[in-house]
């Protein structure tokens, strides 16, 4: 088979035709732009054109895979139509290929996915059970985004975005929060909540939910849920309970977990990760493996052995005694987990800098995003990272700051990189740590200011 991903630099596409193109078939895509991606699917022998352009599909192509950010304007699209080629949106696609592995894992939450995916990738790995594994983020330890198993386990995020998770019966389906995001496409809460229910009902009849227990939103959309659930959490009245939360020197944290049901200790376990965030996220994890059968000794190195992976809470290097960070948080919620997390690092001044995410989302969450950076010292905001969406004059991150300024915090706004990295090399001084923070290209102002 011939395949083309329209789109094939996105973090999904490129690991969907990697497991294709390990499959044996043809495989080519285009996408707007060059990247370290790109990159990497043309030394695995993927061809990869630059830019969208009609005379890149050819009759001899079997399928055509596009991702819901492409317009059906897009000429790759339409000729697609023209010549009667299967078209198949991304989700859809990757729900079929999840149909051919019998233990199939699907991540799906608000925040946490791709660290919690990792996790439990980490984990099948150090116990020898070879997954297939496609995460949607820069994971070191398997060299990139997706792993290519030899067994019949196959781990994936399962992301709620235009219910693209709808399509997805795995055998095991872990939800680690609910909360309001993807406004441009859900009404409200409530909507989010009955897709997250449809997704867990979708569970096949021999397979189970792993929830997190102490998220209401969950507690509430679960509590029809007509598959098995199994939740986690510091609640007691959870199935497996955190206990002994404390912290080593260096920040890391150090827990138990019990099971309620008999109050038999399951294990303890270190992480080398910061923040009560991650707690949860390893904990998803750790339950994950457990129920499915995997040796206590092999969670325990695993979950030790994790540092993380590209873009969460990620050292980007020191200059001049400054360090940098940066990290894909996007949603309020998420910037106050990591902010929180931040207090374990030793420093003296902490620069926040933000580049909210889609128009959308900065007006649907305006107010909780100018009440988020009250553990920060100085925050420095970029302009807002369109996307997919079209320029919203009545919201902007100028409007953001003047608001964070009316809280006491002292924060600034910059129409460009450059100015940002000129204000932090006459600012920031020895002690003090940079973090930059957003789902665009906020992270090459840190790289900006190291490499000058």
């Amino acid at each position: 088979m011939k395949i083309f991903f329209i789109g094939i630099g996105g973090i999904s596409m490129s690991g969907l035709a990697m497991i294709c193109k390990n499959l044996g078939w043809e495989v080519e895509g285009s996408d707007r732009e060059d990247s370290n991606v790109i990159h990497q699917l043309e030394k695995k022998g993927i061809k990869v054109y630059i830019g969208h352009n009609k005379d890149h599909i050819t009759s001899d192509i079997d399928k055509v895979v596009f991702t819901a950010a492409v317009k059906q304007d897009n000429e790759e699209i339409v000729k697609t139509k023209e010549l009667g080629i299967e078209l198949v949106e991304r989700s859809v696609f990757l729900g079929s290929i999840m149909e051919e592995y019998e233990n199939s894992v699907a991540i799906a939450g608000t925040h946490g996915k791709t660290t919690t995916t990792s996790m439990i990738t980490l984990i099948f790995d150090k116990a020898d059970k070879h997954p297939t594994s496609l995460i949607g983020g820069m994971f070191k330890n398997i060299g990139g985004n997706v792993e290519i198993g030899s067994s019949d386990i196959f781990i994936s995020e399962a992301c709620e975005y235009v219910d693209s998770f709808l399509q997805f019966f795995p055998k095991v389906a872990v939800i680690t929060n609910i909360e309001e995001d993807h406004l441009d496409y859900f009404e409200d809460l409530a909507q989010i909540k009955s897709s997250f229910l449809k997704f867990a009902n979708q569970v096949k009849n021999d397979g189970f939910v792993i929830a997190n227990g102490d998220d209401e939103n969950v507690k509430d959309t679960l509590k029809d849920c007509k598959k098995k659930v199994y939740y986690y959490g510091f609640k007691d009245d959870n199935d497996f309970v955190i206990n002994n939360l404390k912290y080593d020197d260096l920040g890391y944290p150090i827990f138990d977990i019990v099971y309620s049901k008999d109050g038999a200790l399951i294990d303890s376990y270190k992480l080398s990760v910061f923040g009560r965030h991650n707690v949860y996220n390893s904990v998803a994890a750790i339950v994950s493996a457990y129920i499915l059968d995997i040796e206590k000794e092999s969670i325990q190195k695993a979950i030790e052995k994790f540092t993380g992976v590209g873009r969460r809470f990620e050292y980007i290097g020191e200059k001049e005694g400054v360090r940098v960070f940066d990290d894909y948080a996007h949603h309020p919620t998420e910037i106050k987990s990591t902010l929180e997390a931040i207090k374990s690092l030793k420093k003296n001044r902490f620069f926040s800098i933000f580049q909210p995410h889609t128009y959308t989302r900065t007006k649907a969450l305006f107010k909780d995003f100018v009440e988020c950076f009250d553990e920060t010292d100085i925050v420095i905001f970029a302009d807002i990272y369109a996307a997919r969406e079209p320029n919203d004059e009545t919201v902007s991150s100028s409007m953001l700051c003047d608001e964070v300024n009316r809280r006491g915090k002292d924060a600034y706004y910059f129409d460009s990189f450059e100015k940002i990295v000129k204000f932090l090399h006459e600012n920031a001084n020895d002690g003090d740590i940079i973090f930059t923070i957003g789902a665009g290209d906020v992270y090459k102002i840190g790289k900006m200011y190291l490499n000058q």
